[in-house]
C-alpha cells in the first residue's frame, strides 16, 4: 500500500475518532440547573458531638423543608444540585454527599438518608481558607451548569491554617463563585479560647464575596435550624425575588457583602500563634 493511501486510512481513522468523542461528549451532556450549591460545613474540634448533630439535623430539616422545596421548583429549570462537604483543618474535607440533584421531595430525602448514613467526624483545626479552596474545586468535578454557583460555609471561629482567608475568597470569587456564610457564635465546643468577638463581622469582611454574597449570623443553637432553612431560600431565590423580600420583613436583615466592617483577617492565625499564654494558665 502506499504511504499516501496509508494516510488517508490514518486521516480516516481520526475522523471516526473524532466523531465517537463528539457522540460521546452529546451522551454525557452537562445538565443545566438553577444552582449548584456547595454546603461546607465545620466539623472542628470547637464542636462539640452535641453540636454537630444539631447541624445535620438542621441541614436535612431544611432541605425537605416546603419553603426550600417551593424555593426549588420556582427556578427556571426547576432543580439544584448540591454536595454537603464536612471539613476542619487544612488537609481535612469530606465529601459525605457528591453531587445530587434536587427536584422533589423524593430527591430531598435522598441526599438526607445519605447524609445520615454515617455519624460527622470531627477533627483539628480551622480552616476556612482550605474549605473555599476545596469546595471551589468540586465545581470542576460537576456534571451540572449552574445559573449559579455557591458554596454555603458555615463555622464557630477564624481561620486559623492554611492560606489567609481572604485571599482564598477573593481567588474564589474571581471564578464566578458567590461565597455565602453562617456564622455559629454559639460558644460551645472545647475551642472557645479561639473564639474572635463579633465572628459575624469576620464573615462580612473576611469570607463572604460575590455577587448577591451575604450572611446570617446563629447566636445560639435553637437559631440554627430557621438559620439554615432561611439561607438555603435565599440562595436559591436570590436578592430580587418576593421571597427575599418577604423574609426581610419577617425577619432581622441579612448581611449583605458590601456591608464591610472592619475586621482582622488574620485574627485566628494569631490566635494559634499566641496559644501559649493558654498552655501557661493550666
Amino acid at each position: 500500500m502506499s504511504a499516501s493511501r496509508r494516510t488517508g486510512h490514518w486521516l480516516s481513522g481520526a475522523a471516526a475518532l473524532a466523531l465517537l468523542l463528539t457522540l460521546t461528549a452529546r451522551s454525557t451532556a452537562i445538565e443545566p440547573v438553577d444552582v449548584e450549591l456547595v454546603l461546607a460545613v465545620d466539623v472542628s474540634l470547637s464542636m462539640s458531638p452535641a453540636e454537630l448533630e444539631i447541624q445535620r439535623h438542621g441541614y436535612a430539616a431544611a432541605l425537605t423543608h416546603d419553603n426550600v422545596l417551593k424555593a426549588i421548583a420556582d427556578g427556571a429549570y426547576g432543580k439544584i444540585a448540591v454536595t454537603y462537604v464536612e471539613w476542619a483543618g487544612t488537609r481535612w474535607q469530606r465529601v459525605v454527599v457528591p453531587w445530587t440533584v434536587i427536584a422533589n421531595r423524593a430527591d430531598a430525602e435522598r441526599v438526607v438518608a445519605q447524609m445520615n448514613a454515617r455519624p460527622p467526624d470531627s477533627a483539628r483545626r480551622t480552616s476556612i481558607s482550605g474549605a473555599l479552596a476545596f469546595g471551589s474545586d468540586l465545581f470542576a468535578e460537576s456534571s451540572f451548569q449552574g445559573t449559579k454557583r455557591v458554596i454555603d460555609v458555615s463555622g464557630d471561629g477564624p481561620n486559623n491554617q492554611g492560606a489567609p482567608v481572604d485571599i482564598t475568597r477573593d481567588e474564589v470569587v474571581r471564578q464566578g463563585i458567590t461565597i455565602n456564610g453562617l456564622p455559629l457564635m454559639t460558644r460551645g465546643g472545647f475551642g472557645g479560647a479561639f473564639d474572635v468577638d463579633n465572628l459575624d463581622r469576620y464573615y462580612s469582611d473576611c469570607v463572604i464575596g460575590g455577587p448577591g454574597a451575604f450572611m446570617i449570623p446563629v447566636n445560639d443553637w435553637t437559631q440554627f435550624p430557621e438559620a439554615i432553612r432561611r439561607k438555603l431560600v435565599l440562595e436559591l431565590a436570590g436578592p430580587a425575588s418576593p421571597q427575599w423580600a418577604a423574609d426581610e420583613a419577617a425577619h432581622p436583615p441579612v448581611v449583605l457583602a458590601d456591608d464591610r466592617p472592619a475586621a482582622d483577617c488574620l485574627a485566628g492565625e494569631k490566635m494559634w500563634r499566641n496559644r501559649g499564654w493558654m498552655l501557661d494558665s493550666h
